[in-house]
This record gives C-alpha cells, structure tokens and sequence, in this order.
C-alpha cells in the first residue's frame, strides 16, 4: 500500500471526525463527570449540627488516654440537619474558611467525590472559603506544597476514579521534626481545618495531629479509605458505625470482571486452572466479595483458615493421652492438600480446568508462615533501631541475611538463652524454598507491614500443590474422567468390544465419567494389566484405540498466574462509592462547620437503603489500641478480619461444593455487571454488606 504524503496525513488529522475520535475524554466519560450523586436527606437543608450519640461505648486503652487526652473524650456526633440556626451559630457555620485536604496511602476509586462533597458544601456555606489539596500525600503538607482547589479543577473530576487531582503519598508524619514542619504549614496557609484522606495508618496520624494542632486551633478530620475493606468500626458491644472504607466495592467489583473474563475463558477452552491473586493485604474481604460476585471455583479465605481445627489429629493425640497443638491452624501443607483435592475431583469429571481466588495476605494466617513474619519482622526493627542503620541496606543479598539468622542462631545455642531465633528456627527457615526465604525477608512497607504483594503466594501454594499432584498421580489417585459416550465411540471405531473391555480399565466401568483403575500409571502397567487380564500376549502392542483412552487419563495440569491489585484501586467508582464519597465530603464539613477534632467522617447504615444512610463523626483515639509495628508496639487503629460468623462467609461457605462444580455438568459462574452510575441493573451495596445486613432489618 503506497505510503500518504505528509500534506494527506495533515488534511487527514484536521477532520473534526478524527479530532472527537482522538479526544482525552469520550462521551461515556464526559457524563459520568456531570452526573450528581445522591445526597443524602440531612443534606437538604441549608444547615447541619451535630447530636451527640450516648449509645456507642468505647474499651480505651490506657496508652491511648495518656498519648490523646485532648481528643480522647470524643463522642460518636450524628449530623442533622436544619432549616436555620441562631444568629451566632448561622454566622458561624458560614464563617470563611481555608480547609487542607490530602489523600494519604494508595488509590481507592471515589476519592475525588471527597473533595467534590468538601469544596460544594464550603462553597455553599461561604463563596469566600478556599480549599487547598495537599500535593502527593502527607509530603505536601510537611514541604508546603499545595494548590487551591477550583470549581474547573473539582469538577474536571467529579465521579472519576485515582487520586490524580493532586496525588498520594505514604509518608507518615510520625516525628517531632515533622509534626513542626506540618504545623508551620497549616499556619503559613491559615488553615482552619486539614483533612486527611486514608486507612487504618492515616487515620492514627489524623488522630496524633488532631491532639498536636489542638492549641492551634486547626481541626482534622480524618475519612477511611482503602480498597481491603479493612476500615470498619464498631463499638465495644458489636454495634456497626462504618461497614467498609469507599474504594472497597469498586476494586472489588473491578477484580471480579477480571475474573468473570477467566471463568468464561475455562470454560471455553477447558484447558488451564487460572491461579487469581487479589490484593487484601491482613484481611480476605475482597476475595469474599470477588467469589460471591463470580462463583470461582475454589476461594480461599484466610480468616477461615487460621480457625481450621483437624479433628484427626486431635483424636490421635486423645487416643496417646496427649494434645497435639499443630492440629489448630491451617498449615501450608494441609492448604495444599485442600487445593489438590478439588483439582482432583473436578478432573474425575473431566474438567482438567478451573478458577482459585487467592487473597495476597492468606499466607498470614498460616501457623508457621505467621511465627516467621512475627520474628523477621522484631529482628528487622530492632536491628534498625539498635544500628540507626536499615537492616537491607546493610544485608542486600539473599546469603547476606540468611548468615545474619545463623549467627542469631549460635548465639542462642552458645548464650543457652530463650532467643527470638534459635537453630530450631533456623534449620526449619532452612528448608523452605529460596524464592520464599527472600520473600519472607522482603523489605517491610513504611508502616512496617510485611509486603505480602511482594511475595509469590501463588508460587508458593502451587508449588506444593504440583508436587502433591505428581504423588497422586504416582499413587494412581489423579486420573482424568473419559466421557463413557466417548470411550465407546473410540472403541467402535477401533473395532474394540467396549463392555469387554470396561471391567479391565476402570474401577466405575458403569459410570457417566469412567476413572482408569489406580494401577494404572503408564503405557506399560496399561499393558500388563490387559495381559493379566487375557485381553493380550505379554509382547503384543497395546490396541491404539486402548492408548488412546489412557493418554485421555493422564491429567496435563497447566496454570495461568494473575495478579489483581493496582487494576482494581484504578478503577472508577461505582455508583455505591460515588455517592458515599460524596457523602463523606459533605460530612467532613459538617464536622468541621460544627468545630469538633479527631473524628472520622463515616456514613452509619451503608449495608441498608440509601434512605437510611446516616452520616456521623466517629471519635478516633477511642478506637486506638496497641499494636507491633517495626518490632515495636505502637498506637494504632485496629485491622477488620472476615468474621466467619458473618452471613456473607457462611453463604459462600454453604455454596462451596455447588460452585466447585466437581460433578457432570456445567459450571455455575456468575457474570457481574460492569461498573456504570446509572440503570436499573447497577448494584447499591457490596453484595457482602447486602448479606450481612438480612435479619438486621429492612433491605
């Protein structure tokens, strides 16, 4: 094909046809940015207050009390709304502000609608009031890099997903040094209040900040975000303030059409087991959701895991008159086993395919996985904080850290003493593989939190899940089922007597899904149990279409790894996540026109009807507890688990042997919808808040 000249290539790019082809935003776009999410009722009127709530009771730890005093006697503050206030509190409410915001930690879809519900309601409280957003994280305030935030700007985001209207960062300001460097900044700018949109780690710094700017007269607020799901709060008696961070159900929902795409994929091809990280850090909730969203075959939930008891175990100990400890907790081998299990059973019945969900952080709840993270993790802060130097920087390879462990080791054996690492340790830390000792000593996150999005989980289970195969196969456990209208038809065309010869092959020979007999291993024990069974001569060939049906049995198992993660949180949000961030926004200001600190804007009742959605102030330091960070014990806000109790898991757990689907017929996958803002088929709640809420109320 001739090449155009330069002069059709530039007639070519200035038709308007190709311009709209070639814009940044499409029309699908450009909607979901003028589409105004719902507010909710207590928004209508033209003022909020705040109403404290006495119901909520808070255990507070005694470190909390000595560390937060100025903040700690916060109370749970419902926000109502009001058709007018008192002449001082309207003057008040309505004052100008300067309001800092900044989002703090990774990308969760609705993050721009915080900002978009803030800037609206300062706006409309006082044209005058100026929001300035924080540059790339908590750097932005400790540097003083800001920008003022404009309705061009704001609205050139609304709806859409990432944080790009001024970044993110992790850097956490957890120093003198900077706890100054932040102060100087809120007053250079005249703050009045400073916003901080995060997780479990952003939301404790809200708190430190909210008790260090106090004499300053600037309020923070803190909002929960992170796609994990890990953000939930309840009181000390179990009552539910906040179900889920925002960002939750959008990365959810996005992971889940990622699978979906999988399960039609093995379906079509029936040819691969689809091995499915997702991103979860401590906590399963995000699996959870992604299997009740998709039916994958297999889900693992980590939660669910560290509360397996083997009740075989246990007896034989009871039976030698002792208690054998091990037998509580999954361990990595028996995981194995389980995941060899439904591989086996599902290609009995000819399915050599299926989909496992893996949440990145089920290697925690493993026994011997977790008393190794718990030790590196001590040996690693204390070392750095002994030297003052990075315990990586000091050990980069691999053998450089494996010989700093042996020499913990030795001393321990040379001192006698009790030693967080002994030789016993040692040799079992010894015996993993290579790639997961690396893993396992993989530089810790700013927070100290083991990366386990770092680690090849998915390397690490299959790898023993292979090796177990390769056994079961040896032991002739793992066959692959023949369709009987299938052997027949082969038999036929080989002018073989299949009834003859059914008796011989299989251990079922009157099933629909024929299982070659366990002795059965290769071509030459094929051969000598048809000539033990007179079938043929010792020295005859096998019949070809005998070999055919047995090359059919013999399982090629073949996987396909996936990682979902930074897809997911760079989604845009869902309808749901749209307007509970908006919501949020709108909340935060009502905290702040109502001059309370140290509170966490929520939304109370998002597992319900958007009409019962509540916005609140949820004190901070109240729900702060002690914790080991770096090999330290540190203040901070308590992870969510999976509660196995949970309507949610239980259903997904009712539902494990249907949508394993090891059994004649098709699958039972679940297609999701795409993510969209409008239509009647858009979910309005994570499908686990929806569970988890039935016999709480209404739906």
């Amino acid at each position: 094909m001739p090449e155009k000249s330069n002069t059709a290539i530039e007639d070519l790019l200035r038709l308007p046809e190709v311009a709209e082809i070639v814009k940044d935003h499409n029309p699908a776009l450009v909607a979901r940015q003028q589409d105004q999410p719902p507010i909710c009722a207590v928004f209508d009127q033209p003022y909020t207050v705040l109403e404290a709530d006495g119901r909520y009771r808070f255990e507070i730890d005694r470190e909390t009390r000595r560390r937060l005093p100025g903040i700690i006697g916060g109370r749970v503050q419902v926000v109502r709304g009001r058709d007018a206030l008192a002449p001082g509190q309207r003057e008040n409410y309505a004052r100008r502000r300067n309001i800092g915001i900044v989002f703090s930690g990774g990308p969760a879809p609705g993050g721009h609608n915080v900002i978009a519900g803030l800037y609206d309601a300062a706006k409309r409280a006082n044209p005058d009031s100026r929001v300035y957003g924080f540059l790339m994280g908590p750097d932005g305030i400790i540097e003083n890099q800001s920008v003022e935030l404009t309705a061009e700007i704001v609205d050139a985001h609304r709806n859409l997903g990432g944080f790009g209207m001024i970044k993110t960062g992790r850097t956490k300001i957890d120093t003198p040094e900077k706890m100054q460097l932040s102060r100087e900044t809120c007053k250079l700018l005249g703050l009045d209040a400073l916003v901080i949109v995060g997780g479990d780690d952003s939301n404790t710094n809200a708190a430190f900040l909210a008790q260090e700017m106090l004499e300053d007269g600037v309020q923070v607020i803190g909002v929960p975000k992170t796609i994990d799901g890990d953000v939930q709060v309840k009181d000390a008696d179990g009552r539910v303030l906040c179900a889920v961070s925002f960002g939750f159900h959008s990365a959810a929902r996005g992971f889940a059409q990622n699978v979906s795409n999988l399960c039609t994929d093995c379906n079509s091809d029936m040819k691969y087991w689809h091995i499915c990280k997702v991103m979860g850090r401590s906590a399963s909730h995000l699996a959870l959701e992604v299997a009740l969203q998709t039916h994958a075959n297999m889900t693992l939930i980590g939660e669910d895991l560290a509360d397996y008891v083997d009740t075989e175990r246990l007896e034989k100990a009871r039976r030698r008159g002792d208690v054998d400890f091990n037998a509580y907790g999954m361990t990595l081998r028996h995981l194995s086993r389980v995941v060899c299990d439904g591989i086996v059973r599902r290609a009995a019945v000819g399915k050599n395919c299926g989909v496992l969900v893996i949440p990145e952080g089920v290697l925690e709840f493993i026994n011997e996985i977790q008393v190794f993270i718990v030790k590196l993790n001590t040996i690693i802060g204390e070392y750095n904080h002994t030297h003052d130097r990075d315990f990586h920087a000091d050990h980069p390879l691999l053998e450089n850290k494996l010989e700093y462990l042996r020499r913990l080791a030795r001393r321990s054996r040379e001192q006698g003493a009790i030693a967080i690492w002994n030789e016993r340790d040692d040799d079992l830390f010894n015996d993993l593989p290579e790639f997961f000792q690396d893993g396992l000593l993989t530089e810790r996150d700013s927070h100290g939190n083991f990366q386990f999005s770092q680690v090849k989980t998915e390397r690490v289970i299959m790898g023993l899940v292979r090796d177990y195969l390769d056994i079961l196969w040896e032991e002739g456990r793992y066959k692959m089922g023949i369709e009987s209208s299938y052997y027949r038809q082969v038999m036929q065309k080989g002018g073989l007597d299949a009834d003859a010869y059914a008796p011989v092959l299989f251990r079922n020979p009157g099933a629909h899904y024929l299982l070659m007999k366990a002795d059965i291993i290769s071509e030459k024990t094929l051969g000598q149990v048809l000539a033990d069974a007179g079938m043929q001569d010792g020295e005859e060939e096998v019949p070809a279409a005998v070999l055919k049906i047995y090359k059919k049995s013999v399982p090629k198992f073949k996987t396909q790894v996936h990682f979902y993660g930074y897809d997911g949180r760079g989604s845009h949000p869902t309808r749901f996540d749209c307007k509970y961030t908006y919501n949020l926004g709108l909340t935060v200001f009502s905290l702040i026109a109502n001059g309370v600190t140290g509170q966490m804007a929520a939304i109370r009742n998002l597992e319900l009807d958007f009409e019962r959605w509540e916005p609140v102030g949820i004190p901070i330091a109240p729900l702060m507890h002690l914790e080991e960070r770096k090999g330290k014990l540190a203040l901070v806000l308590e992870k969510s688990l999976v509660d196995i109790h949970s309507n949610a898991f239980q259903v997904v757990k009712a539902f494990r042997e249907q949508w394993l689907a090891a059994e004649p017929g098709p699958d039972h996958y679940r297609s999701p919808a795409p993510i969209h803002l409008s239509g009647a088929t858009e979910e309005d709640r994570p499908l686990t808040l929806f569970l988890n809420a039935l016999g709480q109320g209404d739906t």
